[in-house]
């Protein structure tokens, strides 16, 4: 337990990190004792490594469909990468690795199948409730869905984690009303809680003013954004579907430049963004064509290495330069992300938004996922409980009013994978053999 503060606690060890409290420590339902051979944020990564919410992301999208080749990055292996890369960021900058780990793991419980395509149709389907977030989700699946302790009323309390590490899973911490608002003075629609869900968003925010992330919620949600800037941009050169000596071409690169502008870097000039191109096409293992041989892919697989430690290498020096060396957790410290390395990560995002995620070939796929997650939700609020899960058909039967039997639906909907949401599609509104692919 090497730089942990270890105190021998009713004849058990407890295990505290520096900067950390015991009301870090403090679980929703009190649990007596301490392992003797762990801390309470091991024993959190451990509960979310033995989930079941967290085997299903190997079975969703995260650019590419699981059923489209072997190479492309599931929910579950793009969480493994933002582990990974934040465990090591959070652990340089002091932060439990544990506390970083779990908040890695868990940011992607909430998504329902078919990406965040399959999120915007649940958010509309759900409107009346409250809508559907997969941020929100998260803490409903950690608090409630994905059960390991119990309160003593008999509700579920979830996978019952810490208060740190519930706090540093919370990517947006606030409610729906209080979400920021955007340049063009609407809200966002990014939240991280439900109104069923304040009780135990109040509690895991106790003693924190306003709407701000923790600090391990920060290295996470860095953590997340350097992962998938980088590895959809592997993922879309190994697929196929793009090269990077297309950005050599004007009519090309000003299509990214316009995508990441509108879609990342609103307030960012085309000129910013394209100098970003420059520094990049500087870096030496930068790989502009890729023939999917082994040398290629190493040379990919180089480049992606080069370039998260660009980014974490940055953030780690801009954010010592601010806050000196002590150890920089929970509320006491801000992440700091310097103007440049944030326009560089967004142009990642922005090149691969341009050639997959706003691609005019993926339109058909995006329009048949929208059906099949219309007419399944359509059946079962037809059919109320009879097709749930015996889980989700006991929520419903214990929801006090309509609301409440609505959102047992849609947390049935949004655990599904994939696979499972076109099975139950072909099955259940079509009663027709299972359907492996979308195309099939």
């Amino acid at each position: 337990m090497s730089g942990r503060n270890v105190e021998r606690v009713e004849g058990r060890y407890s295990a505290l990190a520096p900067g950390y409290t015991e009301v870090d420590e403090d679980r929703w339902v009190p649990e007596h004792g301490k392992s003797v051979y762990r801390s309470s944020f091991e024993r959190d990564r451990a509960r979310l490594l033995h989930s079941s919410s967290l085997r299903r992301l190997g079975a969703k999208t995260q650019v590419v469909s699981p059923d489209v080749d072997d190479f492309s990055r599931t929910r579950l292996t793009h969480s493994l990468e933002v582990a990974q890369v934040g465990r090591e960021l959070g652990r340089l900058l002091g932060c439990d690795p544990d506390v970083v780990d779990a908040a890695c793991l868990s940011h992607d419980l909430g998504h329902p199948p078919f990406g965040h395509n399959g999120e915007k149709v649940l958010n509309e389907l759900a409107a009346e409730i409250g809508g559907f977030e997969g941020n929100a989700q998260t803490l409903r699946i950690l608090t409630r869905l994905e059960t390991k302790r119990f309160h003593p009323d008999g509700r579920s309390a979830g996978l019952n984690l810490t208060r740190a590490s519930l706090d540093a899973a919370v990517k947006y911490p606030w409610r729906v009303h209080q979400a920021p608002l955007r340049p063009d003075g609407t809200r966002s629609p990014k939240f991280g809680a439900y109104e069923d869900d304040l009780e135990v968003f109040t509690w895991l925010r106790q003693g924190v003013t306003g709407t701000r992330q923790c600090m391990e919620a920060q290295v996470m949600d860095a953590a997340d954004d350097i992962a998938y800037s980088v590895h959809d941009v592997e993922d879309g050169i190994v697929s196929g579907r793009f090269q990077l000596k297309f950005l050599d071409d004007d009519i090309q690169r000003a299509r990214v430049i316009q995508t990441t502008q509108e879609w990342y870097l609103p307030e960012t000039s085309e000129d910013r963004i394209d100098a970003a191109i420059e520094r990049l096409a500087g870096v030496e293992a930068w790989t502009r064509e890729s023939d999917g041989s082994r040398r290629a892919l190493a040379a990919l697989k180089n480049m992606t290495s080069e370039l998260i430690g660009r980014f974490c290498g940055a953030i780690y020096t801009a954010t010592r330069q601010a806050h000196g060396s002590q150890p920089l957790v929970r509320h006491e410290a801000d992440l700091v992300v310097p103007t440049e390395t944030l326009e560089e990560i967004c142009l990642m995002k922005g090149i691969a938004a341009n050639y997959i995620m706003a691609s005019r070939e993926q339109m058909p796929v995006y329009v048949r996922q929208r059906d099949v997650l219309t007419d399944l939700h359509g059946l079962l609020v037809e059919t109320g409980d009879r097709f749930l899960d015996p889980q989700f058909q006991a929520d419903y039967r214990a929801a006090d009013d309509d609301a409440g039997r609505h959102r047992a639906i849609i947390d049935q909907i949004a655990s599904l994978t994939d696979g499972a949401a076109l099975e139950w599609y072909a099955t259940l509104v079509h009663g027709k053999p299972v359907m492996n692919r979308l195309f099939a």
